[in-house]
C-alpha cells in the first residue's frame, strides 16, 4: 500500500439529515422517555462512506442528490467541512430527514426516515459520471441503472444491497457488502449473487464472512477491538464498507481490505454520531 493520499474514491449515493437523540432505554408502546445530546448531521450511507473515504486520504467525491431546501444547503456546507467535494443533483422534493435514537445500555441505535430517498440519476447532465472512470474505486449505495453503470468504470466497484433496483442488471461488481442483522438486505441477494465476485457479510461484534464467486465456502475475519469505550453503534457499517473499499482501490488483498474495513468500524463505535471518531491516514500503518 504505497500512499494513502494517492488514492481516488468517490461514493454515489444517498445523503439523509439526521437528529440523533440519546435515550437510557428504547420506550415501550405508549411509552415516553427523555432524550439528552441532541444532534443534526448530514449523514446516511452515502455521506458516511464519503467522510471516511475522505479521512483515510484526503478527500472524496460524493456523487448524489439533495432538495432545493435549507437542509439541502445545510448538508452540502457540512460535508464539504468534512472533507467531501459533494456534486449534488437539485430535486424540488424535500431533503429526506431520519430521527435516530441511541440506546445508552446497548449503544444500538434505532432510525426512523422520513420522506423519499433521493438519489442521482445517470441522466442528470451536471454530475460528474465521466470522473468515475479516473477512480480507484467507487461506493455505491443509490442510483439508477445509469448511474451504475458509470460508476463501473471505475477500477473497483463496490455495492451496498441498499441499492437494490439499479443491482441485478447484469453490470458486475467487486464486492456487494451486506449485513447478516438487516433482513432486507438478504432478502434481495439471490437477485444480485451472480453479478458480484464477492459477497461479503458483516456480522457487528462477530467480525464477519464473505464468500468468493460461486464458492460456496465462506471466510471470516475477526472483528477488530475499539480503542476506547464504545458509544453508539451508528455510522459503523458505513465506515466498514468505505474502509473496505478505499482499501481494494489501494490494492490491498481482499482479506487486509477487510481488517481495514473492520477497524474503520470498529473505531466509528467509540465517537457520538458517524463523525466524531473515524479513523484517518495519519493512522494507517501504510508499509
Amino acid at each position: 500500500m504505497s500512499s494513502a493520499r494517492a488514492v481516488k474514491v468517490a461514493v454515489v449515493g444517498h445523503v439523509e439529515w439526521v437528529e440523533f437523540a440519546r435515550v437510557a432505554r428504547m420506550p415501550h408502546p405508549g411509552e415516553i422517555v427523555e432524550g439528552s445530546d441532541l444532534m443534526r448531521e448530514p449523514a446516511g450511507g452515502g455521506a458516511v462512506a464519503a467522510v471516511q473515504m475522505a479521512r483515510l486520504c484526503g478527500q472524496a467525491t460524493l456523487v448524489t442528490a439533495l432538495g432545493e431546501d435549507q437542509l439541502g444547503r445545510e448538508a452540502q456546507a457540512r460535508l464539504a467541512e468534512l472533507g467531501v467535494r459533494v456534486r449534488a443533483a437539485p430535486r424540488a422534493a424535500p431533503t429526506r430527514r431520519a430521527l435516530t435514537m441511541v440506546d445508552e445500555q446497548e449503544h444500538e441505535r434505532t432510525i426512523i426516515t422520513l420522506g423519499e430517498r433521493l438519489e442521482p440519476s445517470g441522466e442528470d447532465a451536471e454530475l460528474p459520471w465521466a470522473e468515475l472512470a479516473e477512480m480507484d474505486a467507487v461506493y455505491f449505495t443509490a442510483g439508477d441503472i445509469l448511474a451504475l453503470r458509470a460508476a463501473r468504470k471505475a477500477r473497483v466497484l463496490v455495492a451496498s444491497p441498499r441499492a437494490w433496483h439499479a443491482l441485478g442488471h447484469g453490470v458486475p461488481l467487486d464486492a456487494l457488502v451486506t449485513s447478516l442483522a438487516d433482513p432486507s438486505e438478504q432478502a434481495g441477494l439471490r437477485r444480485v449473487r451472480d453479478d458480484a465476485k464477492r459477497i461479503v457479510r458483516t456480522e457487528g461484534q462477530r467480525g464477519g464472512s464473505w464468500l468468493a464467486g460461486g464458492d460456496a465456502r465462506a471466510r471470516s475475519w475477526p472483528a477488530a477491538e475499539p480503542p476506547g469505550p464504545l458509544v453508539d453503534t451508528y455510522g459503523c457499517g458505513d465506515s466498514f464498507a468505505a474502509g473496505f473499499t478505499y482499501g481494494l482501490g489501494a490494492g490491498l488483498e481482499v482479506p487486509a481490505a477487510l481488517v481495514l474495513g473492520a477497524r474503520c468500524g470498529a473505531v466509528c463505535l467509540t465517537g457520538r454520531g458517524p463523525y466524531q471518531r473515524q479513523l484517518t491516514g495519519a493512522e494507517l500503518d501504510l508499509g
